[in-house]
């Protein structure tokens, strides 16, 4: 049992690290409910963000909100909390096909 312990640690040395997941965009579209609506309508003065800009557009303006480029009320702050990745996975959830 002595060797037993050493080669346990040697094996959890050797172990490849995780491989990172895709962001999963369902879960992320969740904190844009809040706001946004359950499919992202809007409404209230709040801005429907289903489709109604092309994936790239979405992106650009997830970026200009994040950059403080783009005039917003708290979209700077939230967008700021997402990854390049992230914003990719939204526009895909969102925006519309190119």
């Amino acid at each position: 049992m002595r060797i037993a312990a050493p080669m346990l640690a040697f094996g959890l040395l050797a172990a490849p690290p995780a491989l990172a997941q895709a962001p999963d965009a369902a879960l992320l579209a969740g904190s844009c409910q809040g706001c946004h609506g359950a499919t992202g309508e809007g409404g209230h003065g709040i801005p429907s963000i289903k489709q109604q800009q092309t994936r790239a557009e979405f992106v650009a303006a997830m970026r200009a909100f994040r950059a403080n480029e783009r005039p917003s009320t708290v979209m700077g702050r939230i967008t700021r909390g997402y990854t390049d990745a992230e914003i990719a996975a939204l526009a895909v959830h969102f925006g519309k096909p190119e």
